[in-house]
């Protein structure tokens, strides 16, 4: 990484407290969806399938399955839509094996 990249994002202080969670854990993600003029809170809830990245530019990809189809998005840890990251059930508590990254589960019809 560059070394003025590396100054810059050691100077910034990431506002946000952030829940300790792992690739395995079920998730909710509140993001502010901004509709013409109206901004609202949406959540969404699924399993958190992959970590990439550290620092400012960490994210993270949670799955869930919406009307039997599969459905992934990818979210920015410390990004302003992102509101508040929720740690519904941790790996320990479910069947998944501890992985880095999950992508097996796309495999999965459940």
């Amino acid at each position: 990484m560059h070394p003025k990249v590396a100054a810059l994002e050691s100077e910034i202080k990431p506002k946000k407290e952030i829940p300790e969670f792992f690739p395995g854990d079920e998730l909710e993600v509140h993001i502010r969806v901004q509709e013409g003029e109206k901004v609202r809170t949406q959540v969404f809830t699924g399993v958190c399938i992959a970590r990439k990245g550290a620092g400012l530019r960490e994210t993270f990809t949670v799955r869930k399955i919406s009307y039997g189809e599969g459905v992934e998005r990818i979210f920015p840890i410390y990004s302003p839509n992102v509101v508040k990251i929720k740690l519904v059930k941790s790996r320990k508590d479910n069947r998944f094996a501890p992985r880095a990254k999950m992508y097996y589960l796309r495999k999965k019809k459940r």
